[in-house]
């Protein structure tokens, strides 16, 4: 009876020893994850502040994103200078055009031209300009430099009531407009000569078609006419 007893106790300590044992180990593993602190609200916020740092440090910005870097790198167009365009545009003009090459026509070098309008002391005066043309080509050590046709300009030099004298005043060679200084002639100088020597001189008037023979009184410079 007595050990029965004894039995039914220890069977009844055993039980509640392991209970105890039991409990004790389902509440362990609650409080070791409660032992961990809580961060506070100023770590939390260095934590994202250094998270977005890391972001930014492993992703940086493209080019595009910084108009100022995109600025840099793609520099607009240089605008041409006109006034250096227009410098290089002269020097090629100049190098394209050929030198010319003068001649000078000695003194006492006959000029014959053939007067193209009519002059009379009734209606010019003294200074008028005439226009003329080359009757025959003139040459320098036989070499023709002055073509037939080539236009001259003169003017007239003397002015009375029944006499006039013209000169000339110019040869245009090429376009070039050179200088003559020449004596002076009378309607009367005219060639070819009157066949019948007593007849009557008019010098009052000087009609168109009528050819004269000039002579330089100085040199005369001009340009090789083109070919």
């Amino acid at each position: 009876m007595f050990d029965s007893k004894l039995n039914h106790k220890l069977s009844l300590a055993a039980a509640v020893l392991g209970c105890l044992t039991a409990a004790a180990c389902s509440e362990q593993p609650a409080t070791v994850a409660s032992s961990q602190p809580a961060p506070t609200a100023g770590q939390a916020s260095s934590s994202a502040a250094a998270s977005a740092a890391t972001a930014t440090t492993a992703s940086p910005a493209s080019p595009a994103d910084d108009p100022a870097r995109t600025a840099t790198a793609s520099p607009a167009n240089p605008v041409a200078d006109p006034a250096k365009a227009a410098t290089v545009s002269r020097a090629a003009n100049i190098h394209a055009t050929p030198p010319l090459h003068l001649i000078t026509l000695p003194i006492g070098t006959e000029i014959t031209a053939t007067v193209r309008q009519t002059l009379n002391t009734v209606k010019n005066e003294r200074g008028d300009a005439f226009s003329a043309r080359l009757a025959k080509p003139v040459k320098v050590d036989g070499k023709t430099v002055l073509r037939r046709g080539t236009p001259i300009t003169g003017h007239i030099t003397k002015l009375r009531t029944h006499q006039l004298k013209v000169a000339l005043s110019s040869v245009v060679v090429d376009g070039i407009y050179c200088d003559l200084d020449t004596n002076s002639r009378r309607p009367s100088d005219k060639e070819p000569k009157p066949v019948n020597l007593e007849q009557k001189k008019d010098n009052a008037t000087l009609s168109a078609k009528t050819r004269l023979t000039f002579k330089l009184s100085k040199p005369a410079t001009i340009p090789t006419p083109k070919s």
